[in-house]
């Protein structure tokens, strides 16, 4: 059984970089205060949550989730983002939202059943779209307001209620840039547990419009030569796979 721990944003590692195995879990237990736990038997992992990061016991380390997405396989990345969003879905969600009963996790179902009105209740997953726009030979790419470093990425946001994706896209580029665009393409999607996104990628070319920013979203955003790009997403995620043209 593979056995994951999380700290808001990172990922519990051996010094090896292996994941923990039951020893570090008990050990783990004794040392830091516990947020949550869950496990599924049909993927065969067990999550652990931390609520704060106290000394870590020896021979284990804490990595930015992000970084372990990059130097491991596409399955590996899978089951450490189910891992990570189940684990925020089980602690966020404790009473029924119908009658607000307490909730307990379900026999043979990855869901939580009510104790009183017995309602399912399923994971959730937010629908978000990340699209890289091409104008001729160069993308464009954008600083985001929300992030604290000086990273430039692909715009994206949420589907919202009633939209297909590719609405969505059209939507999101005219609303953060002004710019209005053409042949939009899906391009491929990705887990993202930050807590629980799906991100469907797409690919599409600028049609007309100037730049014209909306500032509580987008601090800047330039057209980049697609070969001299400026800080960008690491690998491992969909946004460096839409840079770097690998989807």
């Amino acid at each position: 059984m593979k056995n994951y721990v999380f700290f808001e944003k990172d990922i519990i590692l051996k010094e090896d970089d292996s994941l923990p195995d039951l020893s570090d879990l008990d050990n783990l237990k004794t040392s830091q205060s516990i947020s949550g736990f869950y496990n599924e038997k049909a993927l065969d992992f067990q999550v652990m949550g931390l609520s704060s990061l106290n000394e870590l016991p020896k021979g284990l380390k804490n990595r930015p989730l992000r970084e372990y997405f990059a130097c491991h396989s596409e399955e590996e990345n899978y089951i450490a983002s189910r891992a990570k969003a189940l684990l925020g879905w089980f602690n966020s969600n404790k009473f029924c939202s119908a009658c607000g009963a307490p909730l307990s996790k379900h026999q043979t179902l990855t869901a939580l059943e009510c104790t009183s009105c017995k309602k399912i209740h399923f994971p959730r997953v937010e629908p978000c779209i990340i699209v890289l726009v091409q104008k001729e030979d160069k993308i464009l790419l954008a600083r985001h307001t929300y992030r604290n470093q000086d990273i430039y990425a692909c715009l994206a946001g949420f589907i919202e209620s009633g939209e297909s994706a590719e609405h969505a896209v059209h939507r999101e580029v005219f609303e953060e840039t002004g710019l209005k665009i053409k042949n939009v393409k899906y391009r491929g999607s990705q887990g993202w547990p930050f807590p629980d996104q799906l991100m469907l990628g797409f690919t599409a070319e600028y049609e007309s419009g100037d730049l014209v920013l909306q500032p509580e979203e987008i601090a800047e955003a330039k057209w980049f030569d697609r070969n001299n790009c400026p800080a960008s997403p690491k690998p491992g995620s969909i946004a460096y796979k839409l840079i770097h043209n690998e989807i």
